[in-house]
């Protein structure tokens, strides 16, 4: 590994933890945003979707503009975004507005969104530079940001501290960190040449009409929401479903956190040892053992147990399956944009409908629908065969 690829891929730690930390900030306060704001469970469901329009519009939008202006600037506006919007989520949680807090959450979901595309573009690059798997090591970092904004979160919850002044004090770390963390990735990453008049009659491939990158799409859409619903409700899962105070609560999405890092961080040797498809067909049936006992068994222990089966589950999804995604064919940052597009539905429609679904069964049956997209998701990944897989080199 040559000093400049490891330079790239230490920058992408520090990028792809950045958004950890305010994710987990946020979630570990819904219940005091949901408290201050007065919202019943629909309605946190509407002030969620903010995240899922937000982080659809960006993740639609990344892919064109990586290949426009390249994968370096996507990535600092979409940061730039995530920390303005923590900001902006603080305040609304500060004055118990719940309209800006959707409306942070929807800088946030743009900024993550589009992030998203630019950091796993040059995250393809620098795996393929360095020969193994690399991108469950980059999506641990955003995993272990997750466990410490969780830890800072579950403390600051305990000890009544106040929102606004939480989230706008890691808006301004990561705004800070940014700084330092951008100048390594080169300018030109996921840049695509423009066409000139005499290509006009040779146009690109049409990467939605890829079948297997259609079923990788699926796969990144039923992990995600695994994913995407611990990260919405998890903590008011804990709280309405299994009796849990909110600090508890918040810890045990802590400990989903953990695990995920934990997942992410030793994923890389299985891919390189069993495939991709091998190890998200496995990651899918352990996700789906873990909601199930959250949403079946009425024991509170058995429920924060079973989170530790649920992160393990949902680690590896989207990585591995971006990864396999910007591999699948020419025009990588198209490929991983619209894998992505096809996974973020599941935060664009996953919110508001499991709100709706919550309000009228509760969230513990709200989240069989879930549980449902996760087991479809263990036959989809049998059609998923990368056309090459990167292994260590000897």
């Amino acid at each position: 590994m040559t000093a400049s690829v490891r330079t790239r891929r230490n920058a992408l730690f520090v990028l792809f933890f950045l958004p950890g930390i305010v994710i987990s900030s946020w979630v570990t306060r819904t219940p005091d945003i949901r408290d201050a704001t007065q919202a019943s469970t629909a309605e946190m469901g509407l002030i969620i979707a903010g995240l899922s329009v937000g982080s659809m519009l960006g993740v639609l939008s990344g892919g064109p503009l990586v290949a426009r202006l390249g994968a370096r600037r996507v990535s600092l506006a979409g940061v730039s975004l995530v920390a303005a919007g923590c900001a902006v989520i603080g305040v609304g949680g500060g004055l118990g507005i719940g309209p800006v807090v959707a409306l942070g959450l929807g800088l946030f979901g743009l900024g993550v969104g589009a992030a998203e595309i630019g950091l796993n573009v040059e995250g393809g690059e620098v795996e393929r530079g360095i020969g193994r798997s690399t991108l469950p090591m980059l999506h641990g970092a955003y995993s272990l940001g997750t466990v410490v904004g969780a830890a800072v979160g579950v403390g600051l919850t305990a000890i009544r501290f106040p929102v606004l002044v939480h989230l706008v004090v890691a808006a301004a770390i990561v705004a800070v960190a940014l700084v330092f963390a951008i100048r390594p990735m080169p300018a030109d990453i996921g840049i695509q040449p423009r066409r000139s008049a005499d290509d006009t009659q040779a146009p690109r491939p049409q990467v939605w009409r890829d079948p297997r990158l259609l079923l990788i799409g699926f796969v990144v859409l039923a992990l995600g929401m695994a994913e995407g619903t611990a990260n919405d409700w998890l903590p008011l899962l804990m709280v309405d479903g299994h009796g849990l105070e909110a600090a508890l609560a918040s810890g045990s999405f802590a400990l989903f956190a953990i695990t995920m890092t934990i997942g992410r961080f030793a994923g890389g040797w299985f891919v390189d040892r069993f495939g991709k498809a091998a190890v998200l067909g496995v990651s899918a049936a352990i996700g789906a053992v873990g909601i199930g006992l959250v949403s079946f068994v009425d024991d509170p222990v058995v429920a924060v147990a079973s989170v530790v089966l649920w992160g393990l589950g949902a680690a590896l999804g989207f990585p591995v399956a971006l990864s396999a995604a910007g591999e699948s064919g020419p025009n990588s940052a198209a490929r991983v944009s619209l894998a992505a597009s096809i996974g973020y539905i599941a935060f664009l429609v996953g919110p508001p409908l499991l709100g709706f679904l919550g309000e009228a069964y509760g969230l513990r049956g709200a989240i069989l629908v879930v549980l449902a997209l996760v087991a479809l998701a263990i036959a989809a990944t049998t059609g998923i065969r990368p056309a090459h897989t990167v292994r260590a080199r000897g």
